[in-house]
This record gives structure tokens, C-alpha cells and sequence, in this order.
């Protein structure tokens, strides 16, 4: 049984890999016994992130991309073919926010955020199941949402509209690509401690109103995402394509 969860001899294509959540799931997709590819925009923190993933005992490959450069994507996967000989499992993890008042966002900020949130994951997955179609070969992608893919706050229309995209993206694909044995999942974290959520948890009065409402009384850390992150990815889920699944210390669930 316990067979199901392990990823031996798999290869995992993590984006946002060099810190936080993607880091996490890095770790543990290596932990679970696979190869994985490490993709973010910053040389010197992949390079550490390389070192980190590698201990675990399993092959890493690093590959510096700016997921907002939507155009290079398609050269940058043909890169990771050549050096991995082709994918397993993707994790789309990359993505960023603007925040400020709705009458206040600028179109640029706007697309900036739907851009690398949610177009730059379709050219990932679009990359992905085209090789795996062409292959005959299945795979799994696991996408993050968020609790934004469920309910909102005040001062984050963009990540909110991009994370209910990346819901409905997910089951839109899954229905596509079942024929194919590509699942398509996704996840939504909880408020998670990370350098994207800086501004929330240094908030003194945010930091509190978070820990009352969440009813676990505590912001999440990036290993309580990386499980869920292995269970979608491994032969364990063969049969859940199209769903979310919110790791949020209960946090919907007093809603």
C-alpha cells in the first residue's frame, strides 16, 4: 500500500522551486524518491536550492527562468527534455501578486499578475501534455491555488481573479487530458508563512486576526503544503483528476 505514495524513478519539473512552498515540494518530491528539475529566476538561491534537493539522494537539474517571460516558455521546456529525457510530473508553483484597491490597480499590474499566474501556467501544462500525448506516456500535473480560489479579501482583485482561474484551468484540463492519463489537480494553501506573504505576517493585527480565525490557531509553513503536493503526484491519486483540495488549518471551514 505504502508503495502507492512513493515517486522512484519519476522525474518532477517544480517552477518557483529556489524558496518557500516550491522548495518544500521540491524537498519532498525527492524525499518520495524521484529526480526533479528546479526552475526559478534567481541563479544564486537555485543554486542553494540545488544543494538543499540534492541531499535527499536523487538527481537535480536547475534551469533559470523568469516564469513572466510567457515566450521563452516553450524553449524552456525543450531544454528540460534534452537534459531529463522528459517529465513525470509537473508542480506549477511560480506566481506573485499586486495589491492595492481594485479602483486603484493599473492594467499593468493587472496583467502582470494574470500573465504569471495563470497564462504562464497553461504554456506549462500546454508544453507538458503535448509531450506526454506524443509520448503515449501519462503524467500528472499539480496546480496552487489558493483559499483566493474560494473567497476573497479586500486589496487583491488581481491574485483573486488569477487563483479562481487557476480552479477552474485545472478541471477544464483534466477533463481535456483524461482520455491521455494526464491528471490535473490543484491545491490551495491557508496562510502560509513565505516571502510573499511578508507584508500579512509582519502585520501585527493581521498576524492575530489569522491565528483567531484559522481554527488550528497558526499560519501554515511550506512542509505542511509538500505532502498533499506528493500524494497528487504519486499512483495513489490515479483516480482524482479535476479537484482542489485546500490545506488551510480549517480555515474555510467556519465560513
Amino acid at each position: 500500500m505504502m508503495s502507492n505514495f512513493r515517486l522512484d524513478d519519476k522525474r518532477v519539473l517544480v517552477t518557483g522551486a529556489s524558496n518557500g512552498i516550491g522548495l518544500a515540494i521540491a524537498r519532498a518530491m525527492a524525499e518520495a524518491g524521484a529526480d526533479v528539475v528546479l526552475v526559478a529566476r534567481g541563479q544564486t538561491r537555485l543554486d542553494k536550492a540545488r544543494e538543499y534537493v540534492g541531499t535527499a539522494g536523487h538527481k537535480v537539474w536547475r534551469f533559470t527562468h523568469d516564469m513572466a517571460d510567457i515566450d521563452g516558455i516553450a524553449a524552456l521546456y525543450e531544454k528540460i527534455l534534452a537534459a531529463t529525457g522528459g517529465i513525470d510530473i509537473l508542480v506549477n508553483n511560480a506566481g506573485g501578486t499586486r495589491r492595492g484597491p481594485a479602483e486603484s490597480i493599473s492594467t499593468e499590474d493587472w496583467d502582470f499578475v494574470l500573465d504569471l499566474n495563470v497564462k504562464s501556467v497553461f504554456a506549462m501544462c500546454q508544453a507538458f501534455a503535448r509531450e506526454r500525448i506524443a509520448a503515449q506516456k501519462p503524467g500528472k500535473i499539480v496546480n496552487i491555488a489558493s483559499l483566493m480560489s474560494e473567497t476573497v479579501r479586500e486589496n487583491n482583485a488581481p491574485y483573486a481573479a488569477s487563483k479562481g482561474a487557476i480552479r477552474q484551468l485545472t478541471k477544464a484540463l483534466a477533463v481535456d487530458w483524461a482520455r491521455y492519463n494526464i491528471n490535473v489537480n490543484c491545491f490551495g494553501p491557508g496562510y502560509i508563512h513565505t516571502d510573499l506573504t511578508r507584508p500579512l505576517w509582519e502585520d501585527d493585527a493581521f498576524d492575530a486576526w489569522i491565528k483567531k480565525r484559522t481554527p488550528m490557531g497558526r499560519w501554515g509553513t511550506p512542509e505542511d503544503l509538500a505532502p498533499t503536493a506528493v500524494f497528487l503526484a504519486s499512483p495513489a491519486a490515479d483516480f482524482i483528476t479535476g479537484q482542489i483540495f485546500f490545506v488551510d488549518g480549517g480555515f474555510l471551514s467556519t465560513f
